[in-house]
């Protein structure tokens, strides 16, 4: 599996960049030269510079530094984005597609409601509704995540619920739910996981577009779309103010998106 990823220079472009990141969240008071939220009206608007790598806006904070800080931000709404549609996905496919019947029924209706409506518009709704704040935003982007998860899972557990060792574990007359969380769950995960690797960078995304409208993070913080936001009126005379907080973003992306596909070659076994 090793000699796998490290064979792929697109996989091995991702790690790094992802690493990167990682980095930068971890240690960004000891990385950033300024205070993110540090406001200096003299050097508003000043140009890239040994003083400030990224140049300064519109009230002259340091953009280099709110940079390395929305690392944490972004890295954050990510994962935990993630870690709540994740679970809730993979337990309703699993239990939609091992129980059958009417629960497969009921839970796959409901999924495709919400499949039904374009994500990132269901996530506006959400979050205007909820108001405008970080938390919102991943709350909104979660409720239009677990979905796609519920629908992988499902798929995989329909192609294995009728194996042999799942067959013996009935025939032992193992709980149901023993079956489900011990046997089904750990032999089906696998796709569920390699898609939540590509989702981590469209979540990012996805919340930058949400803040980048008012929706999200909300001045003075460093969060990668606000700071997009706040750039626009200044982006003929600061060019920078929206350049290096939107290759923070692609950058992001396609990170997680070139790990992603890595992982997807190791761990699909038709890529073997």
């Amino acid at each position: 599996m090793v000699r796998r990823v490290t064979s792929s220079p697109l996989t091995m472009l991702g790690l790094f960049i992802v690493v990167i990141i990682l980095i930068a969240a971890l240690f960004a008071p000891a990385i950033a030269t300024h205070s993110p939220t540090e406001v200096d009206l003299v050097s508003k608007l000043e140009a890239p510079s040994a003083e400030h790598y990224f140049g300064t806006d519109e009230v002259g904070r340091d953009i280099f530094s709110r940079i390395i800080y929305g690392t944490r931000i972004s890295l954050r709404i990510g994962l935990l984005v993630v870690l709540i549609a994740f679970p809730i996905g993979t337990i309703l496919g699993a239990i939609a597609g091992y129980a059958g019947g009417r629960i497969d029924q009921v839970i796959m209706r409901i999924t495709d409601v919400f499949l039904s409506f374009p994500g990132i518009i269901l996530a506006m709704s959400i979050a205007a509704a909820l108001g405008p704040s970080i938390e919102n935003v991943m709350l909104a982007l979660a409720a239009t995540w677990w979905p796609w998860y519920t629908r992988i899972v499902r798929s995989s557990v329909m192609s294995i619920k009728h194996s042999e060792f799942i067959e013996a574990s009935r025939a032992l007359g193992a709980n149901p739910f023993r079956i489900l969380f011990k046997e089904v769950i750990p032999n089906s995960i696998a796709p569920a996981t390699i898609q939540a690797s590509l989702d981590l960078g469209f979540v990012i995304l996805s919340a930058a577009g949400l803040s980048f409208i008012g929706l999200g993070a909300q001045p003075p913080s460093p969060e990668w779309g606000a700071m997009l936001a706040n750039s626009r009126e200044i982006l003929r005379e600061a060019w920078w103010a929206a350049t290096f907080p939107g290759l923070a973003i692609l950058f992001t992306v396609l990170g997680f998106n070139l790990l992603g596909d890595g992982l997807n070659d190791v761990m699909d076994p038709k890529q073997r």
